[in-house]
């Protein structure tokens, strides 16, 4: 019996070491939002679909990421929780799925360096001809991953309902060619 004891210490000391490692996986920091994203008042989602009652939260925001829970990235944006949710991006890690949407590095110097045009696309959570797929994850959030396994894909296919699909197409330089969608969906995700 006098065995058994030492043995549960030590793996209670390991589990206990394990502890760090999977925190410095997933660690909380002060950031800003990587994109426009839409809440409900509590929860963002990956889908970041523009349905009634929901508000733009402007790329920029100062957002601290608080902790994790089952699919979802606790933040604090103006003093306020948040969830941001992985509802469709489940092959990303939270830690790296946090990083995608919350960023160390504010992204208004980068937005003030680019075309007029491009900065008021952004604004108004818009794509335009010509953007880069930097500048449509500010203005409109990423695709999920789910349908969309890489970023650098020709085609982001990417939903502002249920129902509201537009598909992002990409030049060989990475610029925005064309968005496929229907005309309602084109009057609200297209900026000419």
């Amino acid at each position: 019996m006098s065995l058994r004891l030492p043995a549960l210490a030590l793996a209670a000391a390991l589990g206990a070491l394990a502890l760090p490692a999977a925190a410095q996986d997933r660690p909380t920091y002060n950031g800003y939002l990587c994109c426009n994203l839409r809440t409900d008042g509590s929860w963002i989602s990956d889908s970041n679909y523009a349905e009634s009652g929901k508000r733009v939260i402007p790329v920029g925001t100062p957002a601290q990421v608080t902790g994790y829970g089952r699919y979802r990235v606790n933040v604090l944006i103006d003093g306020k929780k948040q969830d941001i949710g992985n509802d469709y991006s489940r092959d990303l890690d939270l830690g790296t799925f946090a990083k995608r949407y919350v960023v160390t590095e504010d992204p208004a110097a980068r937005i003030a360096s680019f075309p007029p045009k491009i900065r008021e696309a952004i604004k108004a959570a818009r794509v335009t001809k010509g953007m880069t797929r930097e500048q449509v994850a500010m203005a409109v959030g990423y695709p999920i991953s789910s349908e969309n396994p890489t970023l650098d894909a020709p085609v982001w296919r990417m939903w502002l309902g249920s129902f509201s699909e537009f598909q992002v197409l990409f030049d060989a330089k990475g610029q925005v060619r064309a968005v496929e969608t229907d005309p309602q969906t084109r009057n609200l995700v297209v900026m000419e």
